[in-house]
């Protein structure tokens, strides 16, 4: 299946296309769609310059999937991405691919990393802007503050103008790769902008706000509507021809069929999702009624920008904001986290009018125009409605996959969101193929699947955490990446000794984790036990050859076993792969100090302290160490 990209008649139409996806946004939280203490006013204005679409869905309640939809016009089996940390086909043509085509330049600016360039999206931009901060504690982050985003979309504007285009190069080579200087150069040419933020996403704020926990998710939503002000008025030089859509890639659970979060379940609480948009061709403030899809995206932005876009799952809905009607058609959407994290059945939705039907080993079929809660199953008495949107739910997707693993890092990084990443026991299902209905149907499993939310939303902290750990552990004792969590979390309350049986119960359940063999090497260096520790860190290596933090901490138990040549050279590969990892940094430092090269060390602690934030509580001990040095 090939997309084909061809010129329309001439008509009224835009000269750029501005795209906007807020993570994890409900639609019944936008002032728009009817919420009275609405905090998604840059939702709302461009609502109320154009059309808003009642009732829009995505095709996975899932981030990397509900993304490839909007940007390919393909539901998940046409693109490829079935969960996060699955690439997107490299063949399938995006929106950015086939406006580059036609000379546009083209940018990204994304907030987390389940849309890192590594996963397909990145093709066709000119700029992709996916680089993350550090935590406090070194780590790389996962997520990145709205502002930042912004911001480096705001420079990237200001290089349409060829009077800053010169100034702000700088700015955009320090967060992103430009692959094609020449796009730069052209400030006469259109654009695509694409910019993603991320806060609605759980965790909720600070994790010490004790309000309720729907105040702080509206909270976030504030948080990333100001900024997005700030990009509004950015594009003010351009409103009058430039195609602005705002969307979510997928909606929120606060206890809504006893889901929390995202991901598992394919009900409207998940798929529901605010689309709005503005430009040439749109009528103001007008409101379209009609069931659409996140795929109806890129064929509608590209039709009215003059293109078409063919062999999409998607229609294009220029009927509809012409005020007229769409021939009659299905939806179809998909969430294929419960068999690839977890082993359990997946769930396949088709919307047909006024029926939608959950295809699952338990069907599930609901009258969505009276029925919008989803409350009343209807399967047993609509048998042969049941049957036929079955066989519809089957033309899109076979209930099976083919088995992908998320690569050690990848996984690491996701679990950290909130994802669980696969795990031993559902890479195992995959393998080996069952019947889909005898796969355990996740409605079977929803308090399980709620109580792993809620631990991996990262909203429990502390003993609260700890003691759900504790739970989980006990009621489903061969849950590796429980077993993980718990470990890592008690090492990090300073409890080795209770941390290492639940470092070793992971790994002797298979799960591949370089975390899990760093916490393990933390724990035998702390008592003094390095052969050990070595052949913890050596586990981790082969997991992860090329991980900076597994380099430092190899470099770090080298000094501890006295080679400060060995442990130099491994800290300075750790520091070629990322710059700003400070705690290796700082021990090659005291590194070198211990070989006796006192200027190397000073200048490894003055470059350390350049580095680091004024107010960072480790400049302290770096400059202790500068006057030792003296």
């Amino acid at each position: 299946m090939t997309i084909g990209c061809e010129r329309q008649p001439p008509a009224a139409r835009a000269h750029n296309l501005v795209l906007i996806t807020i993570d994890t946004l409900r639609a019944d939280h936008v002032g728009a769609y009817g919420y009275a203490r609405s905090q998604a006013s840059a939702v709302d204005e461009v609502a109320a310059a154009g059309v808003v679409f009642e009732h829009a869905y995505a095709a996975a309640p899932i981030t990397l999937p509900s993304h490839a939809t909007l940007l390919t016009g393909r539901y998940p089996p046409g693109h490829g991405s079935r969960d996060n940390g699955m690439r997107v086909n490299a063949a399938v043509p995006t929106i950015a691919t086939e406006l580059k085509a036609h000379g546009f330049r083209t940018a990204a600016f994304v907030a987390a990393f389940p849309l890192d360039h590594q996963f397909g999206l990145e093709r066709g931009f000119d700029v992709y802007g996916d680089r993350l901060p550090r935590t406090p504690d070194g780590q790389l982050a996962n997520e990145r503050p709205a502002a930042g985003v912004v911001n480096d979309a705001i420079a990237w504007l200001e290089t349409l103008n060829p009077q800053s285009a010169i100034r702000n190069q700088s700015a955009i080579r320090n967060q992103s790769a430009i692959r094609n200087q020449s796009a730069i150069r052209n400030p006469q040419s259109a654009f695509f902008l694409w910019v993603h933020v991320f806060e609605p996403h759980a965790p909720y704020g600070d994790g010490s706000d004790r309000r309720p926990v729907l105040e702080r998710y509206d909270g976030e939503i504030g948080t990333a509507n100001r900024e997005l002000q700030r990009l509004l008025r950015a594009l003010d030089a351009w409103s009058s021809d430039t195609l602005v859509v705002v969307a979510g890639d997928h909606g929120e659970a606060f206890g809504e069929h006893g889901e929390f979060a995202h991901s598992i379940f394919v009900y409207d609480t998940t798929l529901r999702v605010p689309l709005v948009m503005r430009g040439p061709a749109v009528r103001a403030r007008s409101t379209i009624a009609a069931a659409v899809t996140l795929a109806d995206v890129a064929p509608t932005a590209l039709r009215l920008l003059g293109f078409a876009m063919r062999d999409v799952d998607g229609v294009d809905l220029a009927p509809l904001l012409a005020g007229g009607a769409l021939a009659s058609r299905e939806i179809y959407a998909e969430s294929f986290a419960p068999l690839v994290e977890f082993g359990w059945a997946p769930l396949r939705a088709i919307r047909s009018g006024a029926w939608k039907l959950i295809a699952a080993p338990k069907p599930e079929l609901f009258d969505v125009n009276a029925d919008a809660a989803e409350a009343n199953n209807l399967a047993a008495d609509q048998r042969e409605v049941v049957q036929r949107l079955d066989s519809r739910a089957n033309r899109y997707s076979a209930p099976d996959i083919s088995p992908s693993a998320a690569p050690p890092d990848v996984a690491e990084r996701l679990r950290a969101l909130g994802y669980t990443a696969g795990n031993p026991q559902s890479q195992s299902a995959i393998r080996n193929p069952q019947s889909a209905m005898e796969r355990p149907d996740p409605k079977d499993r929803r308090e399980m699947a709620a109580r792993i939310a809620q631990i991996t939303s990262g909203e429990l902290t502390g003993e609260a955490l700890v003691t759900a750990l504790e739970g989980l552990v006990r009621d489903d004792p061969r849950n590796a990446q429980a077993h993980l969590r718990l470990g890592i979390a008690r090492l990090q309350a300073g409890d080795c000794a209770r941390a290492e049986p639940e470092l070793h119960a992971a790994a002797a359940a298979g799960l591949p984790s370089a975390d899990l063999y760093l916490g393990l090497a933390t724990c035998l260096g702390r008592r003094n036990d390095l052969a050990a520790a070595e052949r913890a860190l050596g586990e981790a290596r082969r997991l992860e050859p090329d991980n900076p933090a597994v380099l430092a901490n190899i470099g770090i138990l080298r000094a501890a076993q006295g080679n400060q040549g060995a442990a130099i050279e491994s800290l300075m590969a750790a520091l070629a792969r990322d710059p700003d990892l400070h705690e290796a940094r700082f021990n090659l430092a005291l590194a070198y100090a211990r070989a006796g090269r006192r200027a190397d060390a000073a200048a490894a602690a003055r470059d350390l302290l350049s580095r680091l934030p004024a107010s960072a509580p480790q400049r302290a001990e770096v400059e202790r160490l500068l006057r030792a040095l003296q």
